[in-house]
């Protein structure tokens, strides 16, 4: 399972909101098949729909 708080502290390129979606693809490409949101970006450019483009950056790419 990966969690987003997970990636926030291994990640430590990630400077931004479009940065972290990338990542958040990337994981999933790589086989992580569950993703939880426990934490909210600390990003200054974070959207206020930053839930629903984490989840969709995860599920669009995850391998079926």
């Amino acid at each position: 399972m990966l969690w987003l708080s997970e990636v926030l502290m291994q990640e430590h390129d990630v400077d931004s909101f479009e940065a972290l979606c990338r990542k958040i693809e990337e994981r999933a490409r790589q086989g992580e098949i569950f993703f939880r949101i426990d934490v909210r970006p600390p990003f200054q450019d974070t959207p206020e729909d930053w839930e629903d483009r984490l989840e969709a950056a995860f599920y669009r790419v995850r391998p079926r």
